[in-house]
């Protein structure tokens, strides 16, 4: 039988830290007693450098329930993406099976079991996504919808209405483990892992306790990140404007020609169009030039440490 992990992120949750123990324990028990997953299946906790009381709270968890609740302390904050990466990779080596959920439980923890189901169907990873956004603002809406068209202007293969909810089987997150990039966005990278896939389909929750740890400058951030990590485009897009403004010079120099010997100008127009025009064309198609092979060479080398564990708590059998 599988054994079941179910990695959890925190930064500043101890509002929430004990709420979210006892409810995905509650799924553990729930699944086991249903012969779904192995008896000795766990929630990893993963504290990413919180401010608050977190990580003891995490401990005082894994002493009152050893075998269900492990640990990792990050030595500092690496932020959701690095942090969701460390559980993910330690995981993978004491479970079948991993569940990634922010502690928030605004995901709905009852569609587990159908990831689960889905899994022995044999589908390596499993995609939650959400039905709908009602909850959300109309500017939270607007701009979420918003970056999916954008991601997928820009070629990079997302799950639409997909955050970080997801199944993976332990030969999907080995393969992830391969790839060793350090600007993270696991939801363009997830997908081009190429295994079977499937998705479930729930409506959000509202956050039982504590704040929102993704601000609107965080929200921005991730998809920024998001773009510049999978795709060139928007340099291309720039050479592409570069060679568009040499074109308009071309046609302006022609214009400029033809007043200056009409003698529709005053002196000195002629050559400042010219130099104007045809500079900020050639400097910006330089520009394009060149960011296209910076933009290859930063997508291939970035090799810096990820994350630094300083401590794992985990079934002492282990």
């Amino acid at each position: 039988m599988d054994r079941l992990a179910i990695v959890v992120p925190c930064y500043n949750e101890e509002e929430m830290l004990k709420i979210s123990s006892e409810a995905l324990r509650g799924v553990l028990n729930d699944l086991v007693s249903k012969g779904k997953i192995s008896a000795d299946s766990f929630v990893m906790f993963v504290n990413d450098g919180s401010k608050d009381r977190t990580w003891e709270l995490i401990e005082e968890e894994h002493k009152a329930h050893p075998v269900q609740v492990f640990g990792v302390n990050l030595a500092g904050n690496v932020g959701h993406q690095f942090a969701l990466t460390a559980g993910l990779i330690t995981a993978k080596d004491l479970s079948d099976v991993t569940v990634s959920i922010d502690a928030d439980l605004q995901d709905d923890i009852t569609v587990i079991e159908e990831m689960i189901d889905k899994f022995h169907a044999g589908n390596d990873i499993v995609y939650g996504v959400r039905k709908e956004r009602k909850t959300d603002t109309f500017f939270k809406r607007t701009t979420a919808q918003g970056f999916y068209k954008v991601m997928e202007l820009m070629g990079v293969k997302t799950v639409y209405n997909h955050a970080d909810f997801r199944l993976m089987s332990k030969r999907a997150v080995e393969q992830f483990s391969q790839y060793k990039e350090t600007n993270l966005f696991l939801r363009g990278m997830v997908p081009l892992i190429g295994y079977k896939t499937d998705c479930v389909y729930y409506d959000r929750k509202e956050r039982v306790a504590g704040e929102s740890k993704y601000p609107l400058k965080k929200m921005l951030a991730l998809a920024f990140n998001g773009i510049s990590s999978f795709s060139v485009k928007p340099i291309t897009m720039i050479l592409g404007l570069g060679v568009a403004i040499v074109c308009i010079c071309i046609l302006a120099a022609i214009y400029a020609l033809i007043s200056y010997f009409t003698g529709s100008v005053v002196p000195g127009w002629t050559s400042l169009m010219l130099s104007i025009w045809f500079l900020g064309g050639v400097q910006l198609l330089a520009i394009g030039l060149v960011g296209q092979y910076i933009g290859k060479i930063y997508i291939e080398v970035k090799q810096r440490p990820r994350y630094n564990i300083e401590k794992v708590l985990a079934d002492e059998q282990e």
